[in-house]
């Protein structure tokens, strides 16, 4: 389980967010929803490391990740998927997958697995990730991250930019994840759809705070829509 406990985070001395609570199951995928500016991808950087927190908890499990480094991070067992993807351009699909072995210690090789759930990049590994669709780069992000066999997937704004087709695409896959049952799934997203139809839970921030949380098939929609609409 993700377990985050009064979060408190921020940049310099501004705080952002405010005493978070929130939790993700494995076999789950938990949402977190919310404007742009509430403080969403501020939190999934103090989950990774990226900034420090300056109040709260944030475990894995068993282990206490607070004071860990990114590196250690991700060797626990987190694979972050951030928002606009940070592929390397002028690096090949496959040496951009490759790359998601080196929490492993660089040992290992791309699985079959990987292209059953992108086939598209089994035909693309020779081409430079910069020449990529965008949908197309978001489906190497996904599978770099997947490439350490993560315990934990983060995903930040997954269909940010993407066509409906590749979003399909993607929910099937991040559903298919989640019925294998091994994997904890979090989700930051402003799609409201999307979340919608591949969600078991559902988080909404407001002003560096939740203001709102429960399962999928009994939240209050037309609340969630008040506190995301623009």
């Amino acid at each position: 389980m993700l377990k985050i406990h009064d979060l408190h985070a921020g940049y310099g001395d501004g705080e952002v967010l405010t005493g978070v609570d929130l939790q993700a199951e494995k076999g789950k995928i938990v949402c977190l929803l919310g404007r742009n500016g509430v403080g969403k991808t501020t939190l999934l950087r103090s989950i990774m490391g990226l900034i420090k927190v300056s109040q709260g908890l944030v475990s894995l499990d068993d282990t206490n990740l607070t004071k860990l480094s990114t590196y250690q991070r991700a060797r626990a067992g987190i694979g972050y998927v951030p928002q606009g993807r940070d592929i390397f351009p002028q690096m090949t699909v496959e040496e951009n997958l490759l790359l998601g072995l080196e929490v492993r210690g660089g040992n290992g090789k791309i699985e079959d697995r990987i292209f059953e759930l992108f086939p598209v990049l089994k035909a693309m590994l020779s081409r430079k990730g910069g020449d990529l669709s965008g949908g197309q780069q978001q489906q190497l992000a996904i599978a770099r991250a997947l490439m350490s066999q993560p315990r934990l997937l983060i995903l930040d704004e997954p269909t940010e930019g993407i066509q409906p087709s590749i979003i399909q695409d993607i929910g099937r896959v991040i559903t298919r994840l989640k019925n294998e049952g091994d994997m904890m799934i979090f989700i930051v997203e402003q799609y409201l759809e999307f979340v919608l139809e591949i969600a078991d839970y559902c988080y909404v921030m407001e002003k560096g705070s939740i203001v709102l949380d429960g399962p999928v098939d009994q939240i209050n929609v037309n609340e969630v829509k008040k506190h995301i609409a623009i």
